[in-house]
């Protein structure tokens, strides 16, 4: 029953976190270019009613995200949260009359299938953290990466594509800090949650930056597949370095959590390339949803 909790928990956060970032992403392509990777650009969001929706509905969304990874692996829960994105697929195929083929379908059939095959394989909640040098090195390597747009700012490196894949790696960071404060409140930890509360709130911040920051210097079908990618799958391949599983226990040795993490993987590259979805994510491009 607990377990059922995690998962069900995950698909809500799942659905509040794609729907939060397709109405801030409306928002930002309608944005001054000037005002790339500057918190006056966050100062300018946060006056438009439609993206303050968006970004309640993410800040929302890390409740369900930390009740579900108190209550599931960290490899479940992850590809879980890339099933929000069907949502995206159904809400942007009905705004912009967008022919669903059968591409989208895959990536519906994959996403699900991955998961499952996940959700099934996966071994009994049995995590615990490495020691605090590895833990750190891991969050501190992410938040690294998603701070450097802000260093590079003005140089030949400040890019669109280095904005957006510095996104992915700022959201790692943020739902890595996610499980460890789920992890330490579970424990009766409070000041290391605390902790990485604030690690979490302060990567956030940078990575919404620089994901608005992308949105208005790429097209969506570009962002919105690598950030998604990065976000959702690059903590479950960094996982060994600050978790410890117990994958003896799992069945076939780990086979279909491999198997279904790569059917995910593909199955969100899939449906954030569609056309409903990329739309969705670009409406203001052409004036707004």
């Amino acid at each position: 029953m607990t377990y059922a909790i995690g998962i069900a928990s995950a698909l809500v956060a799942s659905l509040l976190f794609n729907v939060g970032i397709a109405l801030q992403g409306i928002e930002a392509r309608a944005a001054p270019r000037a005002l790339g990777l500057r918190l006056s650009l966050l100062a300018r969001l946060l006056r438009r009613p439609r993206w303050v929706a968006g970004w309640l509905l993410g800040t929302l969304g890390i409740a369900p995200q930390v009740l579900a990874l108190a209550d599931a692996p960290f490899v479940v829960v992850q590809p879980a949260l890339a099933t929000g994105l069907l949502v995206l697929l159904v809400l942007g195929a009905r705004i912009f009359h967008e022919h669903v083929g059968i591409i989208d379908v895959l990536g519906v059939l994959a996403i699900i299938g991955g998961v499952a095959l996940v959700a099934v394989g996966a071994p009994p909640r049995l995590e615990t953290h490495r020691g605090v040098a590895a833990v750190v090195g891991v969050v501190g390597a992410l938040s690294v990466c998603g701070l450097a747009p802000f260093a590079l700012r003005g140089t030949r490196f400040d890019t669109g594509l280095l904005a957006n894949i510095a996104s992915g790696c700022g959201f790692a960071a943020s739902n890595i800090a996610t499980k460890l404060l789920s992890d330490d409140v579970g424990h009766a930890q409070y000041i290391a949650a605390a902790v990485w509360a604030a690690v979490l709130v302060l990567t956030g911040v940078a990575a919404t930056v620089t994901a608005m920051t992308a949105f208005q210097r790429l097209r969506a079908t570009t962002v919105v597949p690598v950030n998604t990618a990065v976000q959702t799958f690059l903590p479950i391949v960094l996982e060994p370095l600050f978790l410890r599983e117990r994958w003896t226990s799992a069945p076939l040795g780990g086979a279909p959590i491999a198997i279904g993490l790569v059917l995910a993987l593909v199955g969100a590259i899939l449906v954030t390339r569609t056309r409903a979805v990329s739309d969705l994510a670009a409406a203001a491009q052409n004036g707004g949803a």
